[in-house]
């Protein structure tokens, strides 16, 4: 049979590009999502799952469960013998993490306990937590590597993060069953091949690239450049960005790690190219890639 692995938060950008992988790599997710930021498709499942059924040609499990919801988290792991957790739900808009950190705590430090205490007692031990790059805070060298210090973050968001993270270690620490794998990410971008799932946040996005779709296609006017005099080719931010696709893959290779390891009790691996590229630079390939031109205000 195929290994069944709870994806939390599997509605989302990531999440919905990751249940697919591990569907073609022949595993068998398990999706929950509360629909905090999920569309709703006529049938009732969220619009990315309901498209990612329709790509890979199979029923996918899904169940709209929050974290915060206890009674409804074991329940589920009543019904279900799961051999692994993805976890991606929780909050994750820095600037509104700002505004509202207590709101960001208690959903991403409460739901991921309560995550962890009902797999401990269900006697699931082993976790993929998708973390991110922001517990790096402002970096002390270049590249950032696995072994830069962690902790010195500039948000909530990114708070939540390395918090969780100290979580995780700590209960690997406490009970030698558990093994965990920590996935830092730089930055996604991009879509699946098919078109019909990729990265269409509800509001005002808060990242580059779906921002500058926005304007490709005529939804935004234009596209506000912050800052033009960083030490950079044109003046314009350089981040690193990683293709949703390949971040996606990067979740099968830690489920593989994660039962391969033996003594292991927890890893943490970047998920980034190494390779940065500006603003501008982002919206030249947006621009060559659509046909389209990206109007900009530089701020």
């Amino acid at each position: 049979m195929a290994e069944k692995v709870l994806v939390t938060g599997g509605a989302g950008y990531i999440g919905s590009h990751c249940v697919l992988e591990m569907i073609e790599a022949g595993y068998e997710p398990v999706v929950i999502d509360n629909f905090h930021n999920a569309i709703r498709a006529s049938n009732g499942l969220p619009e990315s799952i309901q498209r990612v059924q329709e790509i890979v040609g199979k029923k996918i499990e899904f169940e709209k469960v929050d974290l915060l919801d206890r009674a409804a988290l074991n329940s589920l792991f009543s019904k279900h013998k799961f051999s692994a957790v993805i976890h991606f739900a929780g909050l994750k808009a820095v600037g509104e993490s700002v505004q509202k950190p207590l709101l960001y705590y208690k959903v991403n430090l409460t739901g991921t306990i309560q995550l962890l205490e009902v797999m401990n007692s269900h006697g699931v031990k082993k976790i993929v937590f998708s973390s991110s790059a922001t517990v790096y805070g402002d970096p002390n060298y270049l590249p950032i590597d696995e072994k830069h210090p962690v902790g010195g973050c500039t948000n909530p968001y990114g708070k939540t993060k390395y918090f969780i993270e100290e979580m995780i270690q700590d209960q690997c620490k406490a009970e030698g069953e558990w093994h965990a794998i920590l996935l830092r990410y730089f930055n996604p971008i991009g879509a699946h091949v098919s078109g019909r799932i990729g990265e269409d946040p509800q509001g005002i996005p808060n990242n580059l690239m779906p921002y500058v779709s926005q304007v490709a296609v005529g939804r935004r006017e234009y596209l506000n450049v912050f800052g033009n005099d960083y030490n950079t080719p044109d003046g314009t931010g350089v981040r690193d960005y990683i293709h949703i696709v390949d971040l996606a893959r990067g979740h099968i290779a830690a489920l593989k790690k994660l039962h391969a390891s033996s003594g292991c009790k927890m890893q943490v691996y970047n998920l980034g190219t190494g390779v940065g590229y500006s603003v501008l630079q982002m919206v030249a390939a947006m621009e060559k890639a659509s046909g389209k031109k990206v109007g900009l205000t530089k701020l």
